[in-house]
């Protein structure tokens, strides 16, 4: 069994990408509201910040600041994934290996993690957080997409609100 090095970096800053496992479905955001009461019930034990997050149909990405002297966001996200998983109905096909191993098949068995590097890294991981619904064609501009910390940055006055503009748009640009 492989065994996966994480990053140990207390009160370090991660961009996460967690996705489900059968890419077709759209639990995420049909169950958007259970996927938030999971983060919620997680931070309330183990608290951090979610500086970005945009949760699309199939997969999200999200960026964390854990708390000073702590490194541990691989628990935080079997927490999120599990309690997500338990509230919801079993109705997704479970393979043999994971029928016996009691597993549900909700989610793919790992997520992608990068820590952060500096302000420069940070500010790529949040853009491409926020650009993501734009890239995977459910909306023509990142202010369309209701399930995005982008609103809150425009709030902020971090991003203006037409930020990102189309996939058309950026073609153009590199022509």
């Amino acid at each position: 069994m492989p065994r996966y090095i994480r990053a140990r970096i207390p009160g370090g800053t991660f961009f996460l990408s967690v996705a489900l496992l059968e890419r077709r479905r759209r639990l995420l955001v049909e169950h958007v509201d259970v996927l938030r009461a999971a983060f919620r019930k997680v931070r309330r034990r183990y608290p951090f910040t979610i500086d970005a997050i945009v949760i699309l149909p199939d997969h999200f990405h999200t960026v964390w600041t854990l708390p000073p002297g702590d490194a541990d966001f691989s628990t935080r996200m079997r927490l999120i994934k599990s309690t997500f998983s338990r509230a919801l109905p079993a109705t997704e096909h479970l393979s043999a290996v994971r029928s016996a191993r009691g597993e549900r098949g909700v989610w793919q068995r790992r997520f992608w993690e990068h820590a952060i590097r500096d302000e420069d890294d940070l500010r790529l991981h949040l853009d491409y957080t926020h650009y993501n619904p734009v890239k995977h064609g459910h909306v023509r501009q990142v202010r369309e997409w209701p399930h995005s910390s982008f609103h809150r940055y425009v709030e902020a006055g971090m991003y203006p609100p037409d930020w990102g503009g189309t996939v058309a748009a950026m073609n153009d640009d590199r022509e």
